[in-house]
């Protein structure tokens, strides 16, 4: 049976963001910091890090935020960056302002740029990160891509060919696969994450994505009660989706 870990009280409120070990100490003295409904004032004491620690802990009246680990599913708006330091809205900027002050810190599962919407993770699990992003692992990844020029009626055959080489490359792209919803609109499934892969795709047989939004990784599919800006966490179960095949069709 795997040992259960411990930690500080203060340093595990301050490795979550709440503030430095002295405002943790602060708090507690001000009857701040609640375990299983009773005070807890001396901050120097270990603490198992239970599953069910965030029902168990209150700060400041809150349940306590979730241990590290955690996986964020989030509906990425429009005009939105995957990064910490560019200028203009980050997709971080929608989570709580104590969580930039997590560590381990929570970054994003690969990126989706500027001008793409859709199913987004974040984690503060590095593991986790590396085995979603690895080639390896071939996650798929499906995008609904709207476009400037009507479909041709050979781009199905050209991606699922495996020998479409982008503009500057020298490896050509695994098979993807691409269902026709409409002459200006189809759904692109990849197994891969080149740098604006989807979008050069298009390029390569002559269009132009106008919206792009991605739908699924794996068997995760973006709910559609989602809006646009909100996220959720993911149970076990679903993170597991994400090593899944998407569903055909």
């Amino acid at each position: 049976m795997a040992k259960i870990p411990t930690m500080r009280v203060d340093k595990l409120l301050s490795s979550m963001g709440y503030g430095s070990r002295k405002e943790m100490a602060r708090m507690a003295g001000a009857g701040g910091i609640q375990l299983d409904g009773a005070d807890l004032t001396d901050v120097s004491a270990r603490i198992a890090l239970t599953p069910d620690l965030p029902q168990r802990m209150e700060i400041d009246g809150q349940a306590l935020d979730p241990l590290a680990g955690l996986v964020i599913l989030m509906n990425k708006p429009l005009g939105m960056t995957c990064s910490h330091k560019e200028e203009g809205g980050l997709v971080y900027d929608l989570l709580p302002v104590r969580w930039r002050g997590r560590d381990p810190a929570i970054s994003t599962i690969g990126r989706l740029d500027k001008q793409t919407s859709g199913l987004l993770l974040l984690t503060d699990d590095g593991e986790l990160l590396h085995r979603v992003i690895s080639p390896r692992r071939q996650v798929s990844k499906t995008y609904l891509a709207s476009l400037a020029r009507p479909l041709s009626g050979t781009e199905a055959e050209i991606f699922a060919s495996g020998t479409l080489m982008l503009e500057a490359e020298t490896k050509p792209l695994a098979p993807a696969v691409l269902e026709v919803i409409s002459p200006l609109e189809a759904r692109l499934t990849i197994t891969e994450g080149r740098y604006h892969q989807v979008r050069r795709m298009f390029a390569a047989v002559g269009n132009h994505v106008e919206a792009l939004h991605r739908e699924s990784l794996g068997a995760l599919s973006l709910p559609q009660d989602l809006a646009p800006g909100s996220w959720k966490l993911l149970t076990a179960a679903e993170i597991a989706q994400i090593f899944e095949p998407a569903p055909a069709g």
